[in-house]
């Protein structure tokens, strides 16, 4: 978990995070008027994951935090499975991350729930009724889920998410696949990579997928280099190529960031100060430029086209208190932004502040939540659990 973070620098780095918002010219100048409507669903510790969906088929998009669910439009309280509210200074939660989705194609949305790392993920059978009896299902029983940024992302095009991430136990790169028959309720698992690969320690950092060398196949990106991708998911061979990409990361977003044609890393630090675009200069070397050092945490990232301009923006946010306020910066201002990037016009990005009381956990959920067209913003933390509806004008 690297708990031994800012142990030489951390003083300069609290120093950088005091005069950020006033010495970097990419921040948005209207950064004091937030451009979302914020609703404080709970100010309970209960998960840093979470996710989204119509659990009780009434239309509306429900949050899922953890064990429990909230009930549009009033966020009414609903348990999953029992469960409690942890204390932010003292605990970790039994969820890490979330996701929403109808895994048995019952036509019934459930939730799946990534636990502590190393250990096995669950999905939740939605029981279709307003009981609390949800069937508990292993998603692998042999899988240790392992790197702390898993990805929900749909590996072969089917439609359906998946989970790329690391298998503690062989420590390969692996996708869980999900059900695609009615009435399956097991994931299939596939490796990427031989055995004993980098990325895959249970507390790794830093997980990826896109196209990195320019051949059209999607590759995996971790701090410590990247596997080059095949056309075969199941082949279990993906060469690694070394190279020093980023520092302990979070969610590590593949983009063209300067409009070179080329694509580029974006990283967040889990655990110590700053945001970076890492140029692509050739399959072992990427150089690292600075985007902000605006806080520290930053350990979730999500991509989404917030300003219906047809281009993705990368949404980011402190994970408040992240190891129960022993780091130093740990409870330092928990922002919540995102980073417009702006290829061909130098430095490149743009930053916009959208709240300094919310910060993110460990995966951010986009989703329109009030069917107006414009993608909205879900987080639960150690701060509590935080709706924000976009608000920007095209």
């Amino acid at each position: 978990m690297n708990t031994n973070i800012f142990q030489s620098t951390g003083k300069v780095l609290l120093g950088l995070l005091a005069i950020s918002l006033f010495s970097n010219p990419a921040l948005s100048q209207d950064q004091h008027k937030s451009d979302f409507k914020k609703t404080v669903i709970s100010k309970d510790f209960i998960s840093e994951g979470v996710a989204v969906a119509d659990l009780n088929k009434d239309g509306l998009m429900d949050i899922v935090a953890g064990y429990f669910w909230f009930e549009a439009p009033n966020w009414t309280q609903h348990e999953i499975s029992p469960s409690r509210a942890f204390d932010p200074r003292k605990e970790y939660s039994n969820s890490f991350l979330n996701l929403g989705m109808d895994v048995n194609l019952d036509g019934w949305d459930d939730v799946v729930i990534i636990d502590y790392p190393g250990t096995p993920a669950y999905w939740f059978e939605n029981p279709k009724t307003a009981s609390n009896d949800w069937q508990k299902h292993i998603i692998a029983d042999s899988v240790g889920i392992s790197n702390e940024s898993p990805a929900f992302v749909d590996m072969d095009g089917d439609g359906r998410v998946d989970i790329l991430c690391g298998d503690y136990k062989t420590r390969q790169i692996i996708w869980l696949k999900a059900p695609t028959q009615p009435g399956e309720t097991e994931w299939k698992r596939f490796a990427l990579t031989e055995e004993n690969v980098p990325g895959t320690d249970r507390f790794s950092h830093g997980l990826g997928y896109g196209d990195i060398n320019g051949d059209k196949i999607k590759d995996v990106v971790i701090s410590e280099g990247w596997f080059e991708g095949k056309a075969d998911l199941t082949s279990g061979d993906w060469v690694f190529h070394p190279a020093t990409i980023s520092d302990k990361a979070a969610h590590m977003q593949i983009l063209d960031v300067n409009g070179d044609m080329k694509n580029d890393v974006v990283s967040s630090s889990a655990h110590s100060m700053g945001v970076w675009w890492q140029e692509y200069i050739n399959d072992s070397t990427f150089q690292t430029h600075l985007i902000n050092n605006l806080t520290s945490q930053t350990h979730a990232t999500i991509l989404a086209d917030l300003n219906g301009d047809g281009e993705m923006e990368m949404i980011a946010g402190k994970r408040y208190l992240a190891h129960n306020g022993n780091d130093a910066g740990d409870a330092d201002t928990p922002y919540l932004f995102y980073i417009e990037f702006t290829p061909m016009i130098g430095p490149f990005f743009r930053e916009h502040i959208i709240d300094n009381d919310s910060g993110a956990g460990l995966n951010i959920t986009v989703e329109d939540m009030n069917k107006d067209g414009k993608p909205d913003i879900v987080i639960a933390n150690k701060n509590g659990i935080f709706l924000f509806e976009n608000q920007i004008k095209k």
